[in-house]
């Protein structure tokens, strides 16, 4: 992976090769931002930069083959006692190989792990520490890259703090996350902290219609659907995006929510809808909350007439059009308010079910108030 590989992000791109350049590296890093603004794509072209760009360097095709680069990643197995990203490694190389703007989701879907929560364990952050503790085998120095941070567990965090703070001579550590406030402040504080911003809808539409097999008007599509995240523009490409289960469940609950005012009977199905929704991965949960962000903010658009911004087309018989007008500058801050709140409530193992009955009795009452 080079830094021409990388899409868009070339502030960033120039700040760490003029960091290099003039020998200032840091030597933790933490890269923030989602999976498709490229946070794993630029930790790799740097790591490349570190080990295969000095000319004493014995090169490698792809760092990825470097015997001094390593990466830990969020792994589970009901079949392995103690799994650790070792179990894992062809697996994840092959599937950046192929897609180095992977998302966490497309991971577990490909080790069968999707109904489970992958992380980043103890016993991981001992194979970390072994690791590192190595002579690097070029002589150059080494690089670890540590994707999806926020999976570490609070053991696994308090063990790395001291090699993160201090590592041996000529070692990089870079971390990636998409949930800055799940890293903990002690492992923040020791790392450069580089912020990713969205991708523009041009570049992302560019890359998709370059790398895929689609027309230019698709990648268009896509790109303003994503949101500046091409991983998401990719996926719907590619047709992986869980988008058309996101919709009926988004769609489900609305009517739900509508009809409770003159049908009391119907709390029972809204609690069976909530029920059914937190019976998924949490990592699911998140994605569909935000996909519910997304459709609302959407249909305030609509309903405001910002006509040129709204690309939300339902394949249901939804109609956002009849749906837009009950989202409104009454009632859009308590909504969103309350879908960020049940965010933050499932990234801290709040029981789900009780946080989606909760959330939708709450859009029964956002839903029918006047504008």
């Amino acid at each position: 992976m080079n830094f021409e590989d990388v899409i868009g992000q070339h502030h960033l791109v120039k700040h760490i090769k003029t960091s290099y350049a003039n020998n200032r590296m840091p030597h933790a890093q933490l890269y923030v931002g989602e999976n498709g603004y490229g946070t794993l794509a630029l930790a790799l072209a740097t790591a490349n930069l570190i080990l295969n760009s000095s000319p004493e360097s014995q090169q490698y095709s792809s760092v990825l083959q470097h015997p001094d680069f390593h990466f830990a990643v969020p792994v589970n197995s009901s079949k392995i006692k103690q799994p650790t990203t070792e179990h894992f490694a062809k697996e994840w190389v092959n599937a950046v190989n192929d897609n180095p703007y992977l998302d966490l989701n497309s991971w577990y879907v490909q080790i069968g792990i999707e109904k489970k929560k992958g992380n980043i364990s103890v016993h991981e952050a001992d194979r970390i520490s072994g690791k590192l503790a190595l002579k690097p085998h070029s002589g150059i120095g080494k690089v670890m890259l540590i994707w999806c941070a926020e999976k570490l567990n609070t053991q696994a965090s308090n063990k790395l703090l001291k090699i993160i703070e201090e590592p041996p001579k000529n070692t990089f550590v870079i971390l990636t996350t998409s949930q800055e406030e799940l890293i903990l402040d002690t492992i923040r504080s020791r790392c450069q902290v580089l912020h990713f911003p969205r991708l523009g809808q041009d570049l992302i539409a560019d890359k998709l219609s370059e790398r895929q097999d689609i027309s230019k008007s698709q990648a268009v599509f896509f790109a303003q659907q994503a949101e500046g995240d091409y991983t998401k523009a990719f996926n719907m490409a590619t047709q992986n995006s869980e988008e058309s289960e996101f919709e009926e469940w988004f769609v489900n609950w609305v009517r739900l929510a509508f009809q409770v005012k003159s049908n009391t009977s119907v709390v029972k199905k809204l609690v069976d809808w909530g029920n059914t929704v937190g019976d998924n991965p949490r990592d699911k949960q998140v994605r569909f909350l935000k996909y519910c962000l997304h459709f609302f903010r959407q249909a305030l658009l609509k309903n405001y007439n910002i006509n040129q911004l709204v690309y939300l087309n339902p394949t249901s018989s939804f109609s956002l059009e009849k749906f837009s007008p009950f989202i409104h500058g009454n009632n859009i801050q308590d909504i969103y308010d309350s879908l960020h709140e049940a965010i933050y409530q499932i990234n801290r193992n709040v029981s789900a079910k009780l946080i989606f009955t909760d959330i939708s009795f709450k859009l029964t009452r956002f839903i029918h108030k006047k504008p």
